[in-house]
């Protein structure tokens, strides 16, 4: 079965930098979209970043775009989370997923139930 594990995550001053990874194990991942989404307390899960097959990538917020950057390396079986510029209210527990239902996908989804499998999330935590 496919396992993804995150890390990366901690406690940071506002304006800070972090990255994020998100290791698969069990299989390649090589053929299948992979995704970001965060949760703070008391909200729903939120879309952050989407990245396809070949790194097509697909972001949740017009503020995202500039300070959060997704990468994959598929000979590592890994996706990274690169975010620039952290704000407080990017404090959130940042959940990885993967959609094993399309390979080779044409289109990103966004939603969490579009996954199949999740990891254990990692605590981001920016101090203002």
């Amino acid at each position: 079965q496919v396992q993804l594990v995150e890390s990366g995550g901690g406690l940071v001053q506002a304006g800070g930098s972090l990255r994020l990874s998100c290791a698969a194990s069990g299989r390649p991942l090589s053929s299948y979209a992979m995704g970001w989404f965060r949760q703070a307390p008391g909200k729903e899960r939120e879309f952050v970043s989407a990245i396809a097959w070949n790194g097509g990538a697909a972001y949740g917020a017009d503020s995202e775009k500039g300070r959060f950057t997704t990468s994959r390396d598929n000979d590592k079986n890994t996706m990274y989370l690169h975010i620039n510029g952290l704000e407080f209210e990017d404090t959130a527990v940042y959940y990885c997923a993967a959609d094993l239902s399309r390979p080779h996908p044409l289109t990103l989804p966004r939603r969490p139930e579009d996954y199949d499998v999740w990891g254990q999330g990692t605590q981001v935590t920016v101090s203002s």
